[in-house]
């Protein structure tokens, strides 16, 4: 069974972001095929809330190799579009500290549904837990037209330059 949605999605201005791919990459690593957001929409800070989406085209590296005629987005691709906003989050409020946030490990996860190309990806990220300069904890949603797609946890990790 579903979760409840973490927020209500049918509120909130798609139309107008708050902060556009060039925001975005101010904040987060990510570049060419690996950028897996196109805009921040919505932030709440006093419910550790973050809402963006990702436009899902047929020009995504994944689509001529990934079920060729009948491509879907891989899990590991939407777990990443969650993890970049959640990324986003934690580095533009400066939840943690470091240079980047890495991947610590993933709950939870379970694809509802498939994505395929030309849709907007809609996802969420809630902050649960916090442990400065070490971790951050988010739980994440994706929906597509309103329906959930997918979901988790995630843990997202202090990494600084010096470790790489």
């Amino acid at each position: 069974m579903a979760s409840e949605p973490i927020c209500d999605l049918s509120q909130l201005d798609f139309s107008k972001p708050l902060f556009d791919l060039d925001e975005i990459r101010r904040f987060n690593p990510q570049r060419f095929e690996m950028e897996q957001l196109s805009a921040i929409i919505h932030v709440d800070q006093t419910q550790h809330m973050i809402v963006g989406y990702k436009n899902v085209t047929e020009e995504e590296f994944w689509c001529r190799g990934h079920m060729p005629g009948f491509p879907l987005m891989p899990g590991v691709v939407q777990c990443e579009s969650a993890a970049q906003l959640g990324g986003f989050y934690a580095r533009r409020y400066d939840l943690i500290g470091g240079d980047y946030l890495g991947f610590g490990g993933m709950d939870a996860v379970r694809f509802r549904k498939p994505i395929f190309p030309n849709c907007r990806l809609d996802l969420v990220a809630k902050v649960t837990r916090v442990m400065v300069r070490k971790l951050a904890q988010f739980n994440f949603q994706g929906f597509v037209n309103g329906e959930l797609m997918f979901e988790g946890q995630m843990l997202g990790v202090t990494v600084n330059r010096q470790e790489g």
